[in-house]
């Protein structure tokens, strides 16, 4: 099992259940070829370097996960085969100093899920 980030941005057109969907599916494809998702970090809508399909923004996710290299391949086929997906970036870590990288990059992602999942909870708290 080889350690991964893979970043992909979604078209803005897209509801919050389009996105919350295609994020779903993309994870799902992951696990259902061998590999195991570490982390997630949803980092919101984007101003793109450069325009892409005439969209100027993007909603950016981040996933990190453990996996075969076959299921890289799977996820990238499935990247360019999904309209919604507008750009996608997949990055190994080998090397030990790259590991011990991505697993404090991990580590930051589920703090700062923790964090955002803390704030909604007292957002929902207080509306009740």
């Amino acid at each position: 099992m080889r350690h991964y980030e893979t970043l992909f941005v979604l078209k803005p057109t897209l509801t919050e259940e389009e996105k919350r969907q295609k994020f779903e599916f993309i994870k799902d494809v992951i696990e259902k070829n061998g590999g195991t998702i570490a982390a997630t970090e949803d980092v919101g809508v984007r101003k793109l370097a450069y325009p892409i399909d005439k969209f100027e923004r993007g909603h950016y996710y981040i996933i990190y996960f453990t996996a075969p290299s076959q299921a890289v391949r799977e996820l990238e086929r499935i990247y360019r085969i999904t309209e919604e997906v507008i750009r996608f970036l997949t990055i190994k870590y080998e090397t030990k100093r790259d590991i011990g990288a991505w697993e404090q990059m991990v580590e930051r992602a589920r703090r700062l899920s923790g964090e955002k999942s803390e704030e909604r909870e007292s957002q929902e708290a207080q509306e009740a």
